[in-house]
């Protein structure tokens, strides 16, 4: 099971390419191999002048993102950027991709078991203070301290994950940007658990997140969430983030709740 998968419902199909040496095959993923992993001619009309390393992000997540449309029984479909770089997915589909230093992948859901959800890659390194800054609230910058179970994780960096991944939720449901000062967040880290592939514990919690007033924002209704609930799980040198919006306006309502109760 990919990795990523851990951290979301089970009506997610996801998939993943790990390519750092010493890694299980489970771990490592199957590359450009599997059902419709070659680019559409609309993909690569859209990389016409980019990069070599833009390119084969673009293709590593794509293949991504087309093993996880069959996984879902959905044939392969274009996946192109759209406003603020959004994938656009086939009607009926909600998804989400990250690609980071190696790792690449791609979590999808049907739009009736899920509105909407945001995953994200970041390497388990610091962030210099002048970064932390431009994007953390004063309230997280103090609860930035080290976790007793966790010392090893670099929690700026979790943070920044976190915001990443909500707002990766947040902008299908409202197409908005939404300023990182905007949007609040608590970390939150149970005891280390062994991983199955492993003797290393994989270093894992949750997160809460609350989307603040600010100039431009959609007016606060039912349908739209200013809440948000997450996992977090550092291991093999990332650290991955995962956000999964409830079909419901009952399932954001939980999350508001799980805010105030949150310490």
């Amino acid at each position: 099971m990919p990795v990523i998968a851990s951290l979301l419902p089970r009506t997610v199909r996801a998939a993943e390419v790990l390519a750092a040496p010493g890694l299980p095959d489970s771990v490592r993923g199957a590359g450009h191999e599997g059902p419709g992993a070659a680019l559409h001619p609309e993909e690569l009309a859209h990389l016409r002048h980019a990069v070599a390393k833009r390119r084969r992000e673009f293709a590593l997540t794509r293949s991504c993102a087309r093993r996880a449309l069959h996984a879902l029984g959905a044939p392969p479909a274009p996946v192109l950027p759209g406003p603020h770089g959004a994938p656009q997915w086939p009607a009926g589909i909600v998804g989400s991709m990250t690609h980071r230093q190696g790792y690449c992948a791609a979590a999808l859901a049907h739009s009736t078991d899920l509105r909407s959800l945001g995953i994200d890659a970041e390497p388990d390194e610091p962030l210099s203070p002048a970064v932390l800054d431009t994007f953390a609230l004063p309230e997280e910058r103090d609860s930035l301290r080290p976790c007793p179970h966790h010392s090893g994780v670099h929690h700026d960096r979790l943070l920044f994950s976190a915001k990443e991944s909500v707002y990766k939720a947040w902008f299908p449901l409202t197409h908005r940007p939404l300023r990182p000062q905007h949007l609040q967040i608590r970390l939150h880290c149970p005891s280390a658990q062994a991983t199955s592939s492993t003797d290393v514990p994989a270093r894992s919690g949750t997160f809460h997140a609350r989307v603040l007033p600010g100039p431009g924002h959609v007016p606060d209704t039912p349908a739209l969430p200013r809440f948000f609930t997450g996992r977090w799980l550092a291991d093999h040198g990332l650290i991955l983030t995962a956000v999964a919006v409830p079909p419901s306006a009952h399932g954001c309502e939980e999350a508001g709740q799980d805010w105030t109760g949150a310490s």
